[in-house]
């Protein structure tokens, strides 16, 4: 089916191939206007990021251990992952798992869509699954992971739900649009990915973080008024301050804002509160403020929903210049089987698109820690807390280049304490924070 317009016949090809320019264009826009780019590169000024300041020998050396020590599993996860995904999509052997499963139930179109997607997410799982169990073993034997075997299983089950339960509603919709509309399901569809966006942003802090952690309100007392007045003049809008059960799984130290609205909540980590003196606390929820009050969230779920936009019109592109039934062994979109062909194409993209994601993670990330020490105006706090946060994970704070431009969400402990000093020298009157690890005594600013 063709528009007439004007006279001459639109393809919806066409029409599918300017809107994927027009939602790029607008994509990169709202991007290049809502991104804070350089925050990450002007925050340090003139201070060159030095772990060696602020960290030991030791600690310095046990980072890059246990950094080495995960990287492996990690990678090795992720490519078998990426591999598999890409062998039962891009050959005709997914189609025919999906075509087997559902056979039982009459072979239909959404048995093979949903049981047949289901057993495909489930093999890639399970191939990954002694990666996985390798990486929590090394954090286990590391003091980082406080789980019990179970207790991994279980979370690994429930985020494996979670996972397969959004993936196979949307591409299973995906699939019932391309058989109702075969030349237009692209709209639809496209309209209902960034959709899809919008809700998981806004249901994920109510539904999603209740199946990992248990949260109680903060008692009454000094830090929880501190926390609430914190806000206030920060301008931020918060119902709650509640405290995550975090230590029964985890050694690592966090808070966070959750919620929006009038159900925006300051989350602190138990394990925070009991190894943190307050200052450092306030110092790690300002930062999260930053986010509330910079509105990152709202950015982050419109980069999100442009680009599921727009990769729901370059699946339909795609889809029609390639040979489907010689390569894949399905019809099109609208065919049931092409369960593994969705899947093998949100894989690929989700990868090559990482490295975006994390850069653009990581000017948000610069940006609330300029926003958290603007608000608290104590560097020395702030930086004292980036080497508590950095010791007990026991982070690698000399890591590698390539892994941190691709996959790192954040600044490096490094840069992020450079930034304190930097933010220090720019306000007359606040003392830069001096070296901070044992066995280091060196002037920070270089002026003498």
């Amino acid at each position: 089916m063709a528009v007439v317009a004007d006279g001459e016949r639109v393809t919806p090809r066409v029409t599918a191939a300017w809107v994927f320019v027009l939602v790029v264009v607008v994509l990169v826009g709202a991007a290049a206007l809502l991104v804070p780019w350089g925050s990450a590169r002007s925050a340090t000024g003139s201070i060159t990021p030095d772990a060696t300041l602020d960290f030991s020998a030791a600690e310095i050396a046990l980072g890059d251990r246990l950094a080495r020590l995960l990287v492996v599993p990690g990678l090795t996860s992720m490519g078998v992952s990426l591999g598999l995904t890409l062998v039962l999509g891009l050959t005709p052997l997914g189609a025919r798992i999906a075509s087997a499963v559902a056979r039982p139930l009459g072979g239909g179109w959404f048995w093979q869509a949903s049981l047949g997607g289901l057993l495909l997410l489930l093999i890639v799982r399970l191939a990954t699954l002694p990666f996985g169990a390798w990486a929590e073993s090394v954090r286990r034997s590391n003091g980082l992971s406080t789980r019990t075997w179970p207790g991994w299983a279980l979370d690994v089950a429930k985020g494996f739900g979670v996972s397969a339960l959004l993936t196979l509603v949307a591409l299973t919709a995906l699939i019932g649009l391309a058989r109702r509309w075969p030349d237009w399901w692209w709209v639809a569809g496209g309209l209902g990915a960034a959709l899809l966006v919008v809700t998981v942003s806004f249901a994920y802090p109510l539904v999603v973080e209740p199946l990992f952690n248990s949260f109680t309100p903060m008692p009454d007392g000094a830090l929880r008024t501190s926390l609430l007045a914190l806000a206030e003049e920060d301008g931020v809008t918060v119902d709650d301050v509640l405290v995550a059960d975090a230590s029964r799984r985890t050694s690592t130290l966090n808070a966070y804002v959750s919620g929006f609205g009038s159900s925006r909540r300051i989350v602190v980590y138990d394990n925070l509160l009991e190894q943190a003196p307050d200052a450092e606390v306030e110092a790690v929820v300002a930062h999260e403020l930053g986010h509330a009050a910079d509105r990152d969230v709202v950015t982050g779920t419109v980069l999100g929903a442009l680009g599921a936009m727009a990769v729901v019109v370059l699946l339909y592109l795609v889809s029609g210049w390639l040979p489907l039934e010689r390569w894949f062994g399905i019809s099109g979109i609208g065919d049931g089987r092409s369960m593994a062909f969705l899947l093998a194409f949100v894989a690929v993209i989700s990868f090559v698109s990482t490295p975006v994601q994390s850069e653009v993670s990581r000017q948000l990330e610069a940006r609330a820690d300029q926003h958290a020490l603007d608000l608290t105006k104590d560097p020395q706090t702030f930086a004292e807390m980036q080497r508590r946060l950095a010791t007990a994970s026991k982070s690698d704070v000399t890591p590698n280049r390539a892994l941190t431009w691709w996959f790192g969400t954040h600044p490096t402990a490094a840069a992020r304490l450079a930034a304190a000093r930097a933010w220090a020298l720019t306000h007359p009157g606040v003392i830069a924070p001096g070296p901070l690890a044992p066995d280091r005594v060196t002037d920070v600013t270089g002026e003498g």
